[in-house]
C-alpha cells in the first residue's frame, strides 16, 4: 500500500472509531437492541493462557453458523486468509460495537483476500437474536456453545467464567497463524493494526 493510500486509510479508520458509538442507526440498530445491551462492568483483562503461537498451524474447527449449516476453518484453506474474531458474549457493549464496525471496512478485507469468522460461546438462538437486532453482518457468525468453548480452549482464550477473551487470530491461506492479538477485554482491537497485519500476507 502506497503512502498516500495509507494516510487515507488511517483517516478513515480514525473517523470510524470516533463515529461508531454514535452511528448505531446507520447499522439499523433498533431501540430494542440498544436497550437490551448488558453491561458487565470492567472485567479482568487476562484470564487465560494462549495455547498457540505465530508460525504454528491454526487448530481446526467446525462450528454451527447462525445462517445455517456449519463452517470449518479448512473451508478456506488455499482460498482465503482468515481473521478469527473471538468476542466474550452476545448482548454486551464492546462486542456489540466491534462486529458492526467490521461492516464499515469490508472492502479492506476484500482487498486483502480475507474472510472474517466471528465466534462466541453463545448458543445459536442467542446469536440469532443478537445479530438480527445488530443488523446484517457480512461475515459468518459461529457458535462455540457445545461442547462449551471447545474451539476457544484449543486457542487458549476460554476464560474461567465461561466466556472468551477478546482475541484476533490472523491465519494465512496455508493455515498458518501469522498474528495474534489477545486484547484488553474491555476495549475494541485496533482496525488499523489489523489491516497492517493483513497487508503483510501479500
Amino acid at each position: 500500500m502506497n503512502k498516500f493510500k495509507r494516510i487515507v486509510l488511517t483517516m478513515v479508520l480514525s473517523a470510524t472509531l470516533m463515529i461508531l458509538p454514535l452511528a448505531q442507526d446507520s447499522f439499523g440498530l433498533s431501540d430494542v437492541y440498544k436497550n437490551n445491551i448488558y453491561d458487565p462492568g470492567v472485567l479482568k483483562i487476562l484470564d487465560s493462557v494462549v495455547k498457540v503461537k505465530v508460525g504454528q498451524k491454526a487448530p481446526g474447527f467446525t462450528l454451527p453458523a447462525v445462517s445455517g449449516g456449519k463452517v470449518s476453518l479448512k473451508d478456506y484453506l488455499g482460498k482465503k486468509n482468515v481473521v478469527i474474531s473471538f468476542v466474550p458474549a452476545a448482548w454486551t457493549p464492546v462486542c456489540s460495537d466491534q462486529w458492526p464496525g467490521y461492516n464499515i471496512v469490508k472492502d479492506l478485507f476484500d482487498e486483502q483476500d480475507t474472510i472474517l469468522l466471528g465466534i462466541t460461546v453463545d448458543n445459536i438462538p442467542t446469536l440469532f437474536s443478537w445479530t438480527n437486532q445488530m443488523g446484517k453482518l457480512w461475515f459468518p457468525v459461529l457458535s462455540d456453545f457445545w461442547p462449551h468453548g471447545q474451539t476457544a480452549k484449543k486457542y487458549g482464550v476460554l476464560r474461567t467464567d465461561g466466556v472468551t477473551e477478546r482475541a484476533l487470530f490472523v491465519v494465512d491461506k496455508k493455515g498458518i497463524i501469522r498474528y495474534i492479538d489477545v486484547h484488553n477485554i474491555n476495549e475494541r482491537p485496533s482496525l488499523e493494526t489489523l489491516v497492517k497485519e493483513l497487508e503483510k500476507l501479500k
